[in-house]
């Protein structure tokens, strides 16, 4: 009986290798860790918001349009529950990605902005945020690489056979993805014009 039971044991794991469900668990938990890692470095940026926003007000209080472009997109930010299920429902996951891209579209009309102030550029603590900020944006771009990848090999084990039929039946369905349309242009930092400023008097040469 016990002999019985073994074997019956390794012909069922051997159908469950051979259907794709161990393929399935193991991607489906690599897109939860990958997509865990895109929610920490998103929210690493989100909270360096308030102080980049504070000290470029400090400098340039009058620039109200980008500074509360910046708080208002940090809000929208915070207001989806970006929840390990979100990569589960693509409208709520286009939505979160929409969000971010109006993130990263008010955090580079900042640093552009920033540009016209050689007080501000000086400043100790902005050059320290700024850097803070241009490493972790690196983050994101590591961390959604993963995400791709890792959604990649799963929405194919879900799609391929004989494995889609294990997916149908356990209910495994495709994941959303990040797309790259139009974030080159939402990230490209815009053309500031303040005017044409008075040229500066050069020193006289000497003699």
């Amino acid at each position: 009986m016990r002999r019985l039971l073994l074997a019956t044991l390794l012909l069922l794991t051997a159908a469950l290798s051979g259907c794709g469900y161990n393929a399935l668990q193991r991607e489906d938990e690599q897109v939860k860790a990958s997509w865990a890692e895109v929610l920490n470095q998103y929210q690493r940026r989100a909270d360096l918001v308030p102080n980049l926003v504070a000290t470029v007000k400090g400098y340039a209080s009058h620039e109200k349009d980008v500074l509360t472009a910046v708080t208002e997109a940090r809000a929208s930010v915070g207001q989806i529950q970006a929840t390990p299920e979100l990569v589960n429902d693509p409208e709520a996951f286009a939505k979160f990605q929409a969000a971010q891209q109006q993130m990263t579209g008010a955090l580079s009309r900042l640093l552009a902005v920033s540009e016209n102030y050689p007080q501000l550029k000086a400043d100790a603590s902005f050059r320290d945020l700024q850097a803070q900020l241009e490493g972790t944006e690196n983050r994101i771009t590591v961390a959604r690489m993963r995400y791709i990848e890792a959604v990649q090999a799963y929405n194919g084990t879900v799609r391929q056979f004989p494995s889609n039929l294990t997916a149908m039946a356990l209910g495994y369905k495709t994941k959303p993805s990040f797309t790259v349309e139009n974030e080159k242009a939402i990230a490209a930092p815009p053309k500031v014009d303040f005017g044409t400023a008075a040229p500066v008097p050069r020193p006289a040469a000497s003699r």
